[in-house]
C-alpha cells in the first residue's frame, strides 16, 4: 500500500512539474494572438452559436445507432456458433434501442418546430 502511494505521489509531482515548466516557458499572448485567424478580423459570433442545438441531438442519435453497428458486426460473426441464445440477446439489444427511440421521439426531441 505505502509503494502504491509513493508511486502516486511521485506521479503527481512528475506531472506538476510539468504543467509549472510549461507555464513558466511560455510568454503571455497578446490578445489579437489568442483569437482564431480570420483574416485579420474580429470573430462576430461564437463558434458554437452557428450550429443549432436540435443539432447535437440528432448527432448523439447517430451515435447511438453507430455504437449499435459496432456491437453487430462481431455478433455475425460469432452468431451462428453460438445459436438461438446469442439471436435472442441482439433482439432484446435491438427492442432497448427502439425503446429508446420511441421514447425520445414521444417527448419530441426530434421535432425542429
Amino acid at each position: 500500500m505505502a509503494a502504491a502511494a509513493s508511486m502516486l505521489l511521485a506521479t503527481l509531482a512528475l506531472v506538476g512539474g510539468i504543467f509549472g515548466l510549461a507555464r513558466a516557458a511560455t510568454r503571455t499572448r497578446q490578445p489579437a494572438q489568442s483569437l482564431p485567424f480570420e483574416s485579420g478580423g474580429l470573430p462576430e459570433q461564437h463558434a458554437v452559436s452557428r450550429y443549432h442545438v436540435r443539432w447535437y441531438t440528432v448527432t448523439v442519435l447517430f451515435l447511438a445507432f453507430d455504437m449499435e453497428m459496432i456491437f453487430m458486426y462481431p455478433w455475425a460473426v460469432v452468431v451462428a456458433q453460438l445459436g438461438a441464445a446469442a439471436v435472442v440477446e441482439m433482439f432484446v439489444f435491438l427492442l432497448l434501442l427502439l425503446v429508446g427511440v420511441l421514447y425520445v421521439w414521444r417527448e419530441g426531441a426530434l421535432r425542429w418546430t
